[in-house]
């Protein structure tokens, strides 16, 4: 009897090394198409979920996605609520004071939309006298209020981007900023299309607008950022990046 506990002890032991680690990747649970946002199912879908389930399909990882409020994101992350942040957020010098990134999996540039037949440009002349709204919390909110808040009218703070979007489309502001693709599906949306346009990209500026996204991680962390850098290096090796990226884009994203 002892001979056969200790053999089911060595076969338990054994199956459970076999199963991959859970990780809890978080993303933000307001919908931030074309990346991700719930279909009508509520399932996840979007480009940076088809990206998550390809790293962690090449990383052996079994992965739950985890969705989270944008705004208390990274103290979920520090707190164990979650493992990885994979939710378009950026490499700045300012969040690596608090949590640790993987390598780029995307890098695009920052916008600024307005209306129609309004004279704006990117720059904080252009924007004199405007009304812009921007979505808290993020590199862009840092960004206006850096350059363009001395002379704009007014900046307007939004939780989501798509109630920025939609204040832009009833006329209460004169311009928001984001990033590029996901202004670009504003764009091509009923309601973007009839009242505003593209006025150009910001000038970089990487101490605030980052160095590309990345999946942010625990300070430490060492082994799951060296897992999800190997990761995200074979599926664009192998054109798994490729691939997905072609389902919404007409070209790559991964940047510069």
């Amino acid at each position: 009897m002892k001979k056969l506990a200790l053999a089911a002890a060595v076969l338990l032991s054994f199956g459970s090394a076999a199963v991959a680690q859970q990780v809890k990747i978080g993303i933000a649970s307001e919908a931030y198409p074309p990346f991700a946002s719930p279909d009508a199912s509520g399932n996840w879908v979007g480009w940076e979920v088809d990206i998550i389930n390809a790293v962690c399909k090449a990383g052996a990882m079994d992965c739950v996605i985890t969705p989270v409020a944008w705004d208390g994101i990274i103290p979920s992350l520090t707190s164990g609520q979650i493992d990885v942040i994979m939710a378009s957020m950026s490499i700045t010098d300012d969040r690596l004071q608090t949590i640790d990134f993987s390598n780029k999996y995307y890098n695009t540039p920052t916008v600024i939309v307005g209306a129609k037949g309004v004279e704006i440009a990117p720059t904080s002349e252009g924007l004199a006298g405007k009304i812009i709204g921007v979505q808290a919390s993020t590199i862009h909110e840092a960004y206006v209020s850096q350059y363009f808040a001395q002379t704009a009218a007014e900046v307007k703070v939004y939780q989501t981007q798509d109630e920025a979007n939609q204040d832009l489309a009833a006329g209460r502001v004169d311009a928001v900023q984001a990033d590029s693709i996901a202004l670009d599906a504003f764009l091509a949306s009923e309601a973007g299309a009839a009242c505003c346009e593209l006025k150009g990209a910001v000038a970089d500026d990487p101490a605030i607008l980052g160095k590309g996204v990345g999946a942010g991680i625990r300070k430490g962390e060492d082994d799951l950022k060296a897992k999800l850098n190997a990761a995200i290096a074979a599926i664009i090796a192998d054109g798994s990046y490729d691939a997905i990226t072609k389902n919404y884009f007409a070209s790559s994203i991964y940047g510069g």
